[in-house]
């Protein structure tokens, strides 16, 4: 699945793209994608709108709409767009191939189009207004997202404060830290030397203030790098990431680690596949 630095890469590369451009026509052949409002409202809605902007909350993607008729509205409509597993987002030029797998697209004033293509058909789309956002439970719910003002070590030590449960299921909890995902907690659980199966509570401050910090660097290096394609994944101009050359665990069971040479391992925990080194991950 997408996670923060995947989705923020898309942001990037789309948003300059989509900016000002109107849409004329959308082909929806899988109408089941879209979850709010109902298929026919939401073609009927959504035509004629322009992307004002577009912003990325977790793994949501928001496309903030405009109506040019009518620029005085009280109300801006919002494309809410959740990849889940395989969901791509691409913009094509006149002559780009489509994607065999799309089932959204939208053309533009330009000639252009922004499709939306999913080979597991597990995303969602929805469409509301900017005071309608409560009907998607998991954007509402979101807490503080990595390199954010408001993800603080304070707020980060306050969360794992007298947990019980394992530091990795924390870590993919979107309503502590939003944004992160499996592969990324892995890699933050490396960089900071602590063992996936350590309870949340039990770090002492030192060990979270290097949790902390390695949380922000590890997603900071995922976005530098473009995010992590292992099959799926792509960015909005259809490029893979290069993140998966840096990973320290992930991806990597039974080989060695590069920084003690012990055997990397796989191994159920919080119900999430985990990958670490149980030598120098304590």
């Amino acid at each position: 699945m997408p996670e923060l630095p995947e989705v923020e890469t898309i942001r990037r590369t789309l948003a300059d793209r989509i900016g000002g451009r109107t849409i004329q026509n959308v082909d929806l052949s899988l109408a089941r994608l879209v979850k709010w409002p109902v298929p026919a409202q939401f073609l009927a809605v959504i035509m004629g709108k322009t992307f004002d902007r577009l912003e990325r909350r977790g793994k949501y993607l928001l496309f903030y709409l405009k109506d040019i008729q009518e620029p005085e509205q009280e109300t801006t409509m919002i494309l809410v767009v959740h990849l889940r597993m395989t969901g791509r987002l691409r913009y094509l030029a006149p002559g780009e191939e489509i994607d065999r797998f799309t089932h959204v697209t939208f053309h533009l004033d330009n000639g252009d189009r922004l499709i939306y293509a999913d080979t597991r058909t597990l995303g969602t789309l929805y469409l509301v207004s900017d005071t309608e956002l409560w009907r998607l439970s998991g954007l509402a719910g979101l807490g503080p997202e990595p390199l954010s003002a408001e993800f603080t070590l304070e707020y980060f030590q306050g969360a794992l404060r007298g947990r019980k449960g394992k530091i990795k299921g924390l870590l993919l909890n979107q309503q502590i830290i939003g944004g992160m995902g499996n592969i990324y907690a892995d890699e933050c659980l490396a960089v900071a030397g602590l063992s996936p199966e350590r309870s949340a509570g039990s770090l002492t401050p030192e060990e979270s203030r290097l949790l902390y910090d390695a949380v922000n660097q590890v997603i900071r290096e995922g976005i530098e790098h473009g995010g992590t394609t292992f099959r799926d994944y792509r960015d909005g101009d259809g490029k893979s990431g290069s993140h998966q050359r840096h990973l320290a665990v992930y991806g990597r069971a039974n080989q060695p680690c590069s920084r003690c040479g012990g055997t990397i391992i796989r191994k159920e925990i919080a119900g999430r596949g985990a990958h670490f080194c149980p030598e120098c991950q304590k």
